[in-house]
């Protein structure tokens, strides 16, 4: 077992032993998120062309600054994202003869689809600025072109307040939300004076969304691309399509890479990888929840168990086992393996199972289940062959890297939804980013051999206290294989709250002979290390969903080492990460046990990281009135 599961399984224990007969408090009812549901969230744009976009601007007018931004932020948005474009104040003029007309003027321009960069930049470039702001029909027609269910965002950026109300756009935006439609509305102030500040943060709070200034066109084209990024942030399980089977003997055979397949409840899954002698196989499944509402503490967790057998299906003794709680927070739950199996040499004794190279099988059951899950769901699977060394390369070395705090305001960034789209920083500084409720993103850092990380994460006060909106905040570290290396969670009460809150998160220097302490093995992989924040669900219905800025100081020190030498090229990569072909998963072929060749591409990322996140927080109802606790735990390594 883990490091990571035998702490956690008895914070977890411990809390459980003390819930039973407790109650959450309810959640209104809402529609369940399919499994299916896009890694983006689909995201409209709504851009102010009324006659005072017209003033001047460094970039020549406002207007042209906008249309800069929007291009900025097309440019870069995820290719599977979906966005739309809206625009209002286009078809008149801003007299008061036409404000009547004016006020109804407004008009969806590109309707949320898969991004299509030509027709929206298309649409951007044929936008004249002239006539009124009817910001809340537009906020009510933009809502109305996005799909019906599941999260839904609105981005829209403005030089003025609302000159058409009724509606008012504060008052659509609260008629939105009580609507119980999953819609975030971001607001941007173009250069806009105090009232127009006013009304626009109004529609952002009444969402859970952002609020941000842009005092001139060179700040809203650094600021648009950030805001819309973040409001596209959605989990989804991607892969090469693979399909596990419940028996061993007929289970696919996986190359090194990415792949996605299903899970059911209970159920066992068996995929085959082939593993050359003295090599170092990789395996790990990760599932990703629903959020849910409304789901008691003690039946909201969830176990995933992941065992090894060899070609004749006996049993590798290498199990591991992973629980999550708080799932129906939409966590992501992930159980790695090192297998080591065949670098041990056979001998030619009696107990030879599980020694050598040839065929080995990974399998996987989601053992505990959680109340209100669908019966299956995605689950992401990463496979690695790392080759046997001819020199393993530096001695292991306990001391961790030091953390040294970074200066100044920091490099905006915006998280990415998963770990296959995790934001990469590029090495040590301070990074700000702003979450929401709900909430996880995710951050790279590549670490070379003998290099080592060390963060810490400072999340902001928003001003709002009280037991409502109390939430759980966690970071946890994980390594190229998918395995916590450290965690850290507590309360965010709307004050500054720092993790960890006594030191820093940190590795040692990454080298391959820290595979022989159970204490280092994490850290015996050299490439994508990564870091994830959350920010949980307030406490109760009644919390105000207010954001959160978050600062990420981050440093990484030691110089790069030459790493181990290896036996044989490692090709595509060790995950298949470096691969750039088409990878089709083969059949098992009977009596078969060929070692692995060359490995061939996955479609995505495949040195991900996934997360594993279990927040303990409860609510007791007193029975003279409502006296709610949140319990907080904390494991740390030793």
């Amino acid at each position: 077992m883990s490091r990571f599961t035998q702490r956690i399984t008895r914070l977890t224990a411990a809390a459980a032993a003390g819930l039973i007969g407790l109650s959450v408090a309810a959640f209104p009812a809402q529609a369940q998120p399919s499994p299916d549901s896009p890694q983006y969230a689909p995201t409209m744009l709504i851009l102010d062309a009324s006659g005072s976009m017209q003033r001047p601007d460094p970039a020549g007018t406002m207007m042209d600054a906008a249309k800069n931004a929007v291009r900025s932020f097309v440019g870069t948005a995820p290719a599977e994202s979906t966005v739309g474009l809206t625009v209002y104040g286009t078809g008149t003029g801003n007299s008061e003869a036409e404000k009547t007309s004016g006020c109804r003027d407004v008009q969806i321009l590109h309707k949320p689809d898969t991004l299509d960069r030509g027709a929206l930049t298309s649409a951007v470039d044929g936008i004249k600025a002239s006539g009124w702001t009817p910001m809340g029909t537009a906020l009510r027609q933009a809502a109305e072109s996005l799909p019906k269910s599941g999260p839904r965002s609105i981005v829209l950026v403005s030089d003025g307040d609302d000159t058409c109300s009724p509606p008012d756009p504060c008052a659509v935006a609260r008629e939105l939300k009580q609507q119980g439609l999953d819609l975030v509305v971001h607001a941007i102030g173009f250069a806009v004076d105090a009232k127009a500040r006013a009304q626009l943060t109004c529609m952002a709070q009444a969402t859970g969304g952002t609020y941000s200034d842009a005092a001139d066109g060179p700040a809203l084209e650094r600021t648009l691309p950030r805001v819309s990024s973040a409001a596209l942030r959605n989990y989804k399980a991607v892969g090469t399509p693979i399909t596990g089977t419940g028996k061993y003997d007929t289970a696919p055979v996986a190359t090194p890479g990415q792949y996605l397949d299903t899970l059911g409840q209970k159920e066992r899954r068996y995929w085959a990888v082939d593993v050359p002698a003295g090599a170092t196989a990789y395996f790990s499944g990760t599932l990703s929840f629903p959020r849910l509402p409304d789901i008691s503490s003690t039946e909201d967790m969830n176990t995933l168990q992941l065992r090894v057998y060899d070609a004749d299906g006996q049993d590798c003794n290498a199990f591991e086992s992973e629980q999550a709680t708080s799932s129906s927070d939409g966590v992501a739950l992930t159980v790695a393996k090192a297998f080591d199996g065949a670098t041990k040499q056979r001998t030619g004794g009696s107990s030879e199972k599980c020694k050598g190279g040839g065929r080995y099988f990974f399998q996987l059951t989601w053992d505990r289940v959680s109340a209100g899950v669908p019966e299956r769901l995605p689950i992401e699977l990463l496979v690695g062959i790392e080759p046997a060394v001819t020199d393993a390369g530096p001695v292991a070395v306990a001391p961790v890297a030091a953390f040294t705090e970074p200066s100044g305001a920091g490099t905006a960034v915006s998280g990415g939804p998963s770990f296959t789209a995790a934001s990469t920083l590029p090495g040590s500084g301070r990074y700000t980013d702003t979450i929401r409720q709900g909430e996880f993103v995710f951050y790279r850092v590549k670490l070379d051999w003998g290099q080592g990380l060390a963060y810490r994460v400072h999340y902001g006060g928003n001003g709002r206290h009280g037991i409502d909106n109390i939430s759980n905040v966690r970071t946890t570290l994980y390594n190229p294989i998918r395995e916590a290396i450290d965690s850290d969670f507590s309360s965010y009460t709307g004050s500054d709250t720092v993790l960890p809150t006594n030191k820093a998160m940190a590795t040692v220097p990454i080298r391959y002979n820290n595979r022989k302490s159970d204490a280092l093995d994490p850290e015996a992989v050299a490439g994508w290390y990564y870091i994830a924040v959350k920010l949980g669900s307030n406490f109760t219905e009644k919390g105000d969903n207010q954001p959160v800025s978050v600062q990420l100081d981050l440093t990484v020190t030691g110089a790069t080492e030459s790493g181990p030498t290896y036996a044989t090229t490692v090709g595509d990569g060790v995950f298949g990460e470096n691969s750039t072909g088409a990878k089709t998963p083969t059949s098992r072929t009977p009596g078969s046990a060929a070692a692995a060749g060359e490995s061939t591409a996955s479609e995505s990322n495949s040195s991900t990281g996934t997360i594993v996140i279990a927040l303990l927080g409860v609510a007791v109802i007193g029975a003279a009135g409502v006296l709610i606790g949140l319990l907080v735990a904390r494991w740390r390594r030793g």
